[in-house]
């Protein structure tokens, strides 16, 4: 029988755990679960050093989504009041663009809902990566299932990494939705690969999904190669389909992370929407699981920590944020 100790330094020694090891770390359980975190922590300082990287996001179009998330407040086959508008105009976005790079943000994100932007709107948000890469900021996008083509066109505006998660396990996809597949998923995530653009690829926990399928989305992501893994934990809407579900209790958000960076040791771990909700007052702990970014600001339709005082944590932590 092996300890939490002998993993970590099987880790740190560039050897990959197995799905047997990472379930047995899944089912850590009470004072265990503080020294999960410490080796959680040594990774991240193993492969990922003291800087810590802060991310951004704008909603740049949304509701009106033809898609049926079970999860997602802006699918048109709910009703949750969430705000309806189309692709709002450059001169909006950059304004957000800059207030982030101001706050010590490094990269910033355009988000659009539904299946994918259409011919017009790519051809615009083209435009907008153009600027924003002009502000210093390195610009992502999360704009649905594109091809091939689409993405090289936004690489040549100067995007640098397309957002597109797969959100969990493949078997347990059809249960969160039924309008496209894990396979759509897998295609785009490897279209943006296979024209040079870095991929920021994760998930969405506490959705109904058992830790099988935690530790089979991680796997999945490892056989991928990545460069960065969001966790995202539900935010429960009333009017979805799991607005009913309970938010994450802390302890088991943050095992989530130090799970993560266990299996994916030499990726970024950026922990993402729900971190307020589901974390509280244990947010403090991000860190020392094992994380190494955060999204920072609002997120797509609900709030989220100021800038301010995701500085003032990281400062506190005793880490540095990424620059420029």
């Amino acid at each position: 029988m092996f300890t939490i100790e002998d993993l970590r330094d099987k880790v740190i020694a560039g050897v990959s755990i197995t799905p047997s090891e990472a379930l047995w770390i899944s089912g850590l359980q009470d004072v265990d679960i503080i020294g999960l975190f410490a080796a959680g922590s040594s990774i991240r300082q193993r492969f990922r050093g003291g800087i810590i990287e802060l991310c951004a996001i704008v909603n740049a179009k949304s509701g009106a989504c033809s898609e049926d998330c079970s999860y997602c407040a802006q699918s048109s086959k709910v009703s949750t009041g969430v705000a309806v508008y189309p692709l709002r105009e450059e001169g909006k976005i950059i304004e957000k663009a800059l207030e982030a790079k101001n706050a010590g943000v490094r990269r910033f994100c355009i988000v659009t809902s539904g299946r994918k932007v259409g011919n017009d709107e790519l051809t615009k948000i083209g435009g907008m990566v153009s600027e924003v890469r002009r502000t210093g900021l390195l610009p992502c996008a999360t704009l649905g299932l594109l091809n091939k083509e689409e993405l090289s066109y936004l690489r040549k505006c100067g995007l640098v990494r397309y957002h597109h998660n797969l959100e969990t396990s493949e078997s347990f996809f059809p249960e969160i939705c039924s309008t496209h597949t894990y396979h759509d998923k897998l295609k785009t995530i490897e279209a943006a690969l296979s024209v040079g653009l870095s991929v920021c690829a994760g998930g969405i926990f506490g959705i109904g999904e058992t830790w099988q399928d935690r530790v089979d989305m991680a796997f999945a992501l490892r056989a991928l190669d990545v460069d960065s893994v969001p966790i995202n934990f539900l935010i429960p809407v009333k009017g979805t389909p799991l607005g009913g579900q309970t938010v994450l209790p802390p302890f088991e958000a943050l095992k989530i992370v130090s799970l993560y960076r266990f299996i994916l040791p030499g990726k970024q771990i950026r922990v993402c929407g729900g971190r307020v909700q589901a974390l509280d007052e244990f947010n403090c702990m991000v860190f020392m699981a094992g994380a190494d970014a955060v999204l920072t600001g609002n997120y797509l339709t609900t709030t989220g920590r100021t800038f301010e005082d995701d500085l003032r944590l990281i400062r506190q932590s005793g880490l540095k944020i990424a620059g420029p």
